[in-house]
């Protein structure tokens, strides 16, 4: 079995629970070759695969062999090894670097898939430069990692930065005891701040079902009940920033996944997370990712 770690060409995959998304850098960062697919929902010996076809794939197109880095949702529990907290449900309790290095034939290395996004923003991203970033993904679900001077800050129970599990701060009387959560616990601020949480905001106010995109859509048409779902969005994650300000106080906080394209974010949560910051003048850095989608697998690779 060759070493990762004496290859200058490094894979990294970005597994999401709607898509699988796929990247070989090469010297100098690089892109030689990239895929994506649908990702198999619901099944986890198919994810398995599907990440091993994506490798070969990859592999073929570029005409050269890589280390492999994947970013899931979750982590891996250092007392069992397996999957854990992650919103792609049907990973969980499973043994999935055990099951992925087997069928890939080689050592794989896995991490959170926001720790991932956060790491390739501090590296050479919006966050360069920092001392501290926090990155925040706000798409189906709403992960966080943490970096400092250039590492991930992890922990012993593998959960840095998983501010998504934590309850809305502050909540408002019609916000408590929230919307109910698949971890089995109810408020979690995923459920408010993620598109899915948007869009159930926007559902439990106008009977209307509709999807975040289509919200965000219709309120740059000037459609009034859509700008007031956001309005609340960006209160609710104003908050959530305000918390994380409190406790960690990061330079940098970079923001990832389908709402950060949100343009009135990065001048909004500023202003809004200002009064719950526990400082006599709050200075907030609030950006958008400089990877965009691409983000998630540059820091996937960047673990070898």
């Amino acid at each position: 079995m060759d070493s990762p770690a004496s290859f200058a060409h490094r894979i990294g995959i970005d597994l999401g629970g709607t898509k699988i998304e796929g990247v070989m850098l090469g010297p100098g960062d690089a892109v030689l070759a990239s895929r994506r697919v649908a990702s198999p929902r619901g099944d986890y010996a198919a994810t398995i695969e599907a990440v091993a076809d994506m490798v070969a794939a990859i592999e073929a197109e570029a005409q050269v062999r890589g280390s492999v880095g994947i970013g899931a949702p979750g982590s891996i529990s250092p007392v069992t090894g397996q999957s854990q907290g992650s919103n792609s449900t049907w990973l969980n309790g499973r043994n999935i670097l055990t099951d992925l290095t087997q069928r890939l034939g080689r050592p794989a290395r896995i991490a959170n898939d926001a720790n991932c996004f956060a790491l390739s923003e501090a590296c050479d991203g919006a966050g360069a430069g920092a001392r501290s970033v926090f990155g925040i993904i706000i798409g189906t679900g709403c992960g966080g990692g943490i970096v400092f001077d250039g590492k991930l800050v992890d922990g012993p129970n593998a959960i840095g930065g998983e501010w998504g599990h934590n309850p809305l701060p502050w909540a408002q009387g019609d916000e408590h005891p929230g919307p109910a959560c698949w971890c089995g616990r109810a408020g979690c601020l995923e459920q408010w701040v993620s598109g899915t949480g948007l869009a159930a905001d926007h559902l439990r106010r106008t009977g209307e079902g509709t999807t975040a995109d289509a919200i965000s859509a219709r309120a740059a048409a000037g459609d009034v009940t859509a700008r007031e779902t956001l309005a609340r969005h960006a209160d609710r994650l104003a908050r959530g920033i305000a918390h994380v300000v409190n406790l960690i106080d990061p330079e940098v906080i970079v923001l990832g996944g389908g709402l950060s394209k949100l343009e009135g974010l990065y001048s909004d949560l500023p202003r809004l997370a200002a009064p719950h910051v526990f400082a006599a003048a709050p200075r907030l850095t609030i950006r958008p990712p400089r990877w965009g989608d691409a983000s998630g697998v540059r820091g996937a690779a960047r673990l070898w």
